[in-house]
């Protein structure tokens, strides 16, 4: 089994910053792919960037170019840096692991969730 915690959510101004950590506990073998997908109110939940544990990564086109996933396997953390943030992002963002890819979370998710963490962006 996998445990997944979540935090840095919060309310930021549009053009704001926020970081997303999540640190996984439990099976750490059982999570090759890392990821961060997202709900916003009425709207399916859905992949923002996922990372392997070879570096390889996946983003949905809308955070090209302003959000970053990283992750440090000696701490099993993932993070999400996410830059000049937009109303749009406004939502619950969940952290997601599995024995998967980062390109096959932009169609199944991993098999682990976290609770989801509040981000606003709202001035």
């Amino acid at each position: 089994q996998v445990q997944l915690v979540e935090s840095g959510g919060g309310l930021v101004q549009p053009g704001g910053s926020l970081r997303l950590s999540c640190v996984c506990s439990g099976s750490i073998f059982a999570t090759n792919a890392m990821g961060w997908y997202r709900q916003a109110p009425g709207n399916k939940r859905e992949l923002v960037a996922a990372m392997d544990r070879d570096g390889s990564t996946n983003y949905a086109d809308s955070v090209k170019g302003r959000f970053n996933i990283s992750r440090d396997d000696a701490e099993n953390t993932v993070y999400l840096q996410m830059d000049n943030l937009k109303p749009e992002d406004t939502a619950v963002y969940y952290c997601n692991a599995g024995p998967t890819t980062a390109q096959a979370m932009g169609v199944y998710p991993g098999d682990f969730w976290g609770q989801g963490t509040q981000v606003t962006v709202s001035s």
